[in-house]
């Protein structure tokens, strides 16, 4: 057998990013740096790498459309038996719904990393190169396959599962709720593009109107980041009870970024009433990765009950 032959293949995804942008004469920094323009800035690997431009975008500015166009991307790598495993290169704001939009989607049996920047390209401190390289070094480890969708970044490996970032401005940026593990993917594979699910924050003195326009804008599922442990009022409450009778499932978070959240609290607009009037609490996802969950729950036409177990398990 010939070297070239046992050298691994990765595919490498770009989508655009931090990673991938420089500052222009205006001032504003914008993804234009390709897959190949960011690979040349590497060390020597051990591993044929194989660049994919599939898009060029802010990640802030990405649609669940989008998200499906990256996960599909990366579902067609993992199907070609000559890669042996995939990095995708993509923006922080959004990386946490992306990443976990992939687990739930694939039943990865080879290592799927994402990994990004803090910092641009041509940022004096430029952390994307070291997030790259180590990327790819966690994708040709063969003990990475069955672990999941992993987020590599600032010398972390992370599941994507409860992943989520924790600073704007550090390189150390993610943190996640569980440790890296074994894990299957309940292959929720159906497109999420033309699911709607909202994000309706939750504050003191809060009422519904948010949650009442959520429904005439015809969303399909509402997610709460609420208080605390997944507290709110019982203006929210009496309005989760018309969503959930309506058929519109409501996910309570919590704004709060650790912990489990646990429906305890009553007194009219407590956790503990939330659920009462129908709605499920998300253990450990928070807001933004909730919403993913339920938009791909919602696309499998998962009953209630399939919900509700999925938000209390860790895939």
């Amino acid at each position: 057998m010939s070297l070239e032959k046992i050298i691994p293949s990765v595919a490498i995804i770009a989508t655009g990013g931090t990673i991938a942008s420089k500052r222009g004469a205006d001032g504003a920094s914008t993804p234009s740096l390709t897959g190949e323009d960011l690979l040349s800035l590497l060390p020597d690997i051990n591993a044929r790498l194989q660049p994919i431009d599939l898009m060029a975008k802010d990640s802030a500015s990405l649609t669940l459309a989008n998200m499906q166009h990256i996960s599909d991307a990366v579902g067609r790598q993992l199907a070609d038996p000559t890669i042996a495993g995939v990095v995708v290169l993509h923006g922080t704001d959004a990386m946490e719904e992306t990443a976990l939009l992939v687990q739930l989607q694939h039943a990865a049996s080879k290592p799927v990393i994402f990994t990004g920047a803090q910092f641009t390209a041509d940022h004096p401190h430029a952390d994307g190169p070291a997030n790259l390289a180590l990327a790819i070094e966690a994708a040709i480890d063969g003990s990475n396959a069955g672990r999941g969708v992993l987020v590599c970044f600032g010398g972390r490996l992370l599941p994507a599962w409860g992943v989520y970032k924790r600073s704007a401005d550090e390189a150390d940026a993610f943190r996640s709720a569980r440790p890296v593990a074994v894990t299957e993917s309940p292959g929720l594979s159906k497109p999420v593009s033309d699911v709607r699910v909202d994000i309706v924050a939750i504050y003191p003195g809060c009422d519904a109107i948010h949650i009442r326009a959520s429904l005439e804008a015809k969303a399909d599922g509402i997610v709460l980041a609420a208080l605390g442990s997944g507290n709110a009022n019982r203006e929210l409450v009496a309005a989760v009870k018309r969503c959930t009778d309506g058929g519109v499932p409501v996910i309570v978070s919590s704004r709060v970024p650790d912990g489990l959240l646990v429906a305890s609290y009553g007194g009219g607009g407590g956790g503990h009433d939330l659920a009462a009037a129908g709605a499920i609490h998300s253990q450990t996802l928070r807001p933004s990765q909730a919403r993913i969950l339920l938009a791909a729950l919602i696309a499998a036409e998962s009953p209630v009950q399939d919900i509700r177990r999925a938000f209390n398990d860790r895939f």
